[in-house]
């Protein structure tokens, strides 16, 4: 599977489909230690080396998880990127409960927003002690939305200053807007972004923004979300879809279903076609999936190497549906 370069740090390589961890967080559901390693295994053996993770995901398990899948293979083989913004308090008088924000986990630990300099230092060393791996080659911050001060004046500067000292190999923010990824490519020292959701086959609102500021810039840009939450995830989306993680909406799932029929007319899937679009701008270094199991993963690859005919884009145009 071959790797793009990020632009400004050449040195840091992401192969061109990136394995989302965020299930083994046990997201929506729970997962097994076995069924996310066979995953990370099955990903490994087809090429993928590159692995995204966070401490929000499962309040620390994906990252201990993906840390066990991958200590044992060659470090200079493969790239991990975390984020920091939130930081893991214990919380023993929750630790009965489950947690509240989406990940079947014992809700053992809060989520502290902290964006300043000391937050960001000890984020990355509670990562460190998770994965168990001698480093993390890229850093995101993780939504800081409501946080664009710290983040660009104090969290920014403290990621610049462990790139330069060659702790970390590239920094950069990961959100689900396109507006404020733009902000930090155009106002400060970032090397990547990861956009979310807002550039897929069913929307790109990034192309107002987001992907002309990266192109002038030559920051690279990971799309992730590509399935928008779950409308684009099957070959004919439900009536009970999912989009920006709610039930989508009836006007979004007649979109996408007019999309599916024009794709299905030159002989590819929704998915399929969600997953080459994205690849097709200049900007786009690498596409994150989520996987949580070798099933999924195996399946992910089946529809990442397909040939999607260019006159579907031609066509998708032509009818209104897609606006680059």
């Amino acid at each position: 599977m071959m790797g793009r370069a990020l632009p400004r740090r050449p040195e840091v390589r992401l192969t061109a489909l990136g394995f989302g961890a965020a299930q083994g967080g046990s997201l929506y559901r729970a997962t097994s230690d076995d069924e996310f390693a066979a995953a990370v295994d099955t990903a490994w053996d087809a090429g993928m080396r590159y692995f995204d993770t966070a401490p929000h995901y499962g309040l620390g398990l994906s990252e201990r998880r993906l840390g066990a899948a991958l200590r044992s293979r060659p470090r200079d083989e493969y790239v991990v990127s975390t984020k920091v913004g939130r930081l893991l308090v214990p919380s023993p008088e929750t630790a009965g409960e489950r947690d509240s924000e989406g990940f079947d986990v014992p809700a053992d630990h809060r989520r502290v927003w902290d964006f300043s300099r000391d937050g960001v230092r000890r984020s990355l060393d509670a990562s460190l002690e998770r994965t168990g791996l001698d480093r993390v080659d890229v850093v995101y911050l993780h939504d800081p939305d409501e946080h664009w001060e710290q983040a660009a004046t104090e969290a920014v500067p403290a990621l610049v200053e462990l790139r330069d000292q060659g702790v970390i190999g590239a920094i950069g923010a990961g959100m689900n807007q396109s507006a404020m990824l733009a902000r930090f490519v155009e106002e400060t020292d970032v090397d990547v972004v990861m956009c979310a959701g807002r550039y897929t086959l069913l929307e790109q609102g990034a192309l107002d923004d987001l992907l002309p500021a990266a192109q002038a810039r030559g920051v690279g840009v990971v799309i992730a979300g590509v399935y928008n939450s779950g409308l684009l995830a099957r070959d004919q989306p439900p009536a009970d879809a999912v989009y920006n993680y709610e039930q989508a909406p009836p006007e979004l799932i007649e979109r996408a279903r007019r999309i599916a029929a024009i794709c299905a007319a030159y002989g590819v899937t929704l998915p399929q076609a969600a997953l080459a679009f994205v690849r097709r701008h200049p900007t786009v270094v690498s596409t994150v999936v989520g996987l949580r199991d070798a099933a999924q993963v195996t399946e992910t690859l089946r529809r990442s190497d397909v040939e999607v005919p260019d006159q579907l884009w031609a066509a998708l145009r032509d009818a209104g549906l897609l606006g680059g």
